[in-house]
């Protein structure tokens, strides 16, 4: 495309992995169509050859996501091995999988092990959340929240991090993150008493779900021309595919979540697509990631990535 060039991978930094996409949510704006029905899980043997490629590598992030990563029953498995190797575990959590039946005791295992949890929190206003994410969903998010913080999360000096994440309820970007962040900590605080570390802004892709909102309601092609003319040709140099890879349910390799949920898998010399234990002795420094339309998600405005805004 005219203004997304064929950019370079630098030095990986984070291994992303999807642990499946059931769901206990099934959210409007989910790219990667999670929910209670869906059966992808990864297996315990993708599980340990994901956990042989952190030890041989130089790799000290690892993000799980999924779908709710927690439903995983590998899940501690993964998170022990990798925390008994130094590496930072970060859990993208929707709160209120830690409420449901048989997860018993996972909130008390995050904190055991320090793993930092990244929540979906896409609005401090209990309509906004529901309409989002389901009835009753806020008010359970509000429970879970509360619960972290009398276990650490979020306090200062605890050494727990909890950071939570908005996205925008229809086609448009977000807000200023930082100003964001003040209305948060305002509303949140003061009626709940809740706090926590961060707050990240991430734009809506439209794929999936929410580009099919987007074609149902006639608004696809003047959100498509918003991210078009918001695009900020700085923010491709921190585009998280650039430290980052993918890695989906059965273990192939992608360079981002979104691509994943396209499958659209990373691309090498003759290969179709790779699986995560041919790369061990790869070096993917210097390798091209091709940007294709949805990409001006990342690059309009502030920029987006998991962790909020570029600039």
């Amino acid at each position: 495309m005219k203004d997304l060039p064929v950019i370079r991978r630098t030095h990986l930094e984070i291994l992303q992995v999807n642990l499946g996409y059931q769901c206990n949510q099934r959210c409007i704006h989910c790219h990667v169509n999670a929910g209670p029905e869906r059966t992808e899980v990864m297996d315990q043997s993708t599980i340990d050859q994901v956990i042989t490629f952190l030890a041989s590598s130089d790799l000290r992030h690892l993000d799980l996501t999924g779908g709710a990563p927690e439903i995983n029953p590998h899940f501690r498995h993964l998170v022990r091995s990798a925390r008994e190797m130094g590496i930072h575990v970060i859990d993208r959590c929707n709160l209120t999988v830690l409420e449901a039946s048989g997860m018993e005791g996972t909130d008390e295992f995050l904190a055991d092990q320090g793993v930092e949890i990244i929540a979906s929190m896409p609005c401090y206003l209990k309509e906004n959340v529901d309409y989002q994410r389901g009835n009753g969903v806020f008010e359970a998010s509000i429970r879970v929240l509360r619960k972290l913080n009398q276990m650490g999360y979020g306090q200062k000096e605890s050494g727990l991090s909890l950071n939570l994440v908005y996205n925008p309820m229809g086609p448009f970007l977000p807000p200023l993150q930082t100003l964001l962040e003040e209305d948060y900590r305002r509303e949140l605080g003061g009626r709940y008493g809740i706090v926590f570390n961060q707050l990240y802004t991430i734009t809506n892709i439209p794929i999936h779900r929410f580009e099919t909102l987007l074609i149902s309601k006639g608004e696809r092609i003047s959100y498509m021309k918003l991210l078009h003319e918001a695009h900020r040709q700085e923010n491709l140099e921190s585009v998280m595919c650039r430290r980052l890879i993918s890695v989906d349910y059965q273990g192939y390799v992608f360079d981002c979540d979104f691509n994943q949920a396209l499958g659209l898998p990373l691309q090498m010399e003759g290969k179709s697509r790779i699986h995560l234990f041919e790369l061990r002795k790869i070096d993917l420094n210097g390798f091209p990631i091709p940007l294709l339309e949805h990409c001006y998600g990342c690059t309009a405005g502030q920029g987006s990535s998991c962790t909020g805004v570029l600039r």
